[in-house]
């Protein structure tokens, strides 16, 4: 899902992030998975079908870092933030069911226990929006949130750009449309106004 150029990438802030994490109930199987799921997409700007594609063995655990399928079969090792290891464990060992079938790290927890597809992955994203009262959005929301949240804490373009593995920096660029704290010095005033 492409940002149109023109416009800047629409993304939530941090308190709307977290009401979507918030209403996972974590005690649940699906909210346990949901919650990991959703925690990787906002922490690690991961894409639905990275999150779909993740292995069991792409969990490095004593490195504490995960390989990452991202777009046109590019491969890179990402750290693991300590949260969203935690929240992967616990799907792991509470959540996901014993008869699931592959390698899928996120699964189904209803019949047929198969691996999700970036669709259902979405669709979890989307029945959280719901829950926590926020307008139905879907999973590529978070990535662009995450790059927001880099830049607001400081994080170069460069940087957000590694972090998402954006292959060119203009595809990076767009986020600079979103730091208006940082844009209103550079603008000029408009001829005859007081600044």
């Amino acid at each position: 899902m492409a940002c149109h150029p023109a416009r800047p990438p629409r993304f939530l802030p941090a308190a709307d992030v977290q009401a979507l994490l918030d209403s996972c109930d974590c005690t649940a199987r699906d909210g346990c998975r949901d919650y990991a799921m959703m925690l990787s997409m906002a922490r690690l700007g991961l894409r639905a079908g990275e999150i779909a594609a993740l292995r069991l063995e792409d969990i490095a655990w004593r490195a504490g870092k995960m390989l990452v399928r991202g777009k046109g079969r590019r491969i890179d090792w990402l750290p693991l933030p300590v949260d969203v290891g935690q929240a992967i464990a616990d799907w792991l060992r509470r959540g996901r069911p014993a008869t699931a079938s592959g390698r899928a790290v996120f699964t189904r927890v209803r019949a047929p226990h198969v691996g999700l597809t970036a669709g259902g992955v979405t669709q979890a994203v989307a029945a959280a929006s719901r829950r926590a009262g926020l307008p139905t959005m879907h999973a590529h929301r978070l990535r662009h949130s995450a790059a927001t949240g880099m830049l607001t804490a400081g994080a170069s373009l460069t940087e957000i750009g590694q972090v998402l593995r954006h292959s060119s920096q203009l595809s990076t660029s767009i986020y600079a449309k979103v730091d208006l704290a940082r844009l209103a010095p550079l603008a000029r005033p408009w001829p005859g106004s007081r600044r």
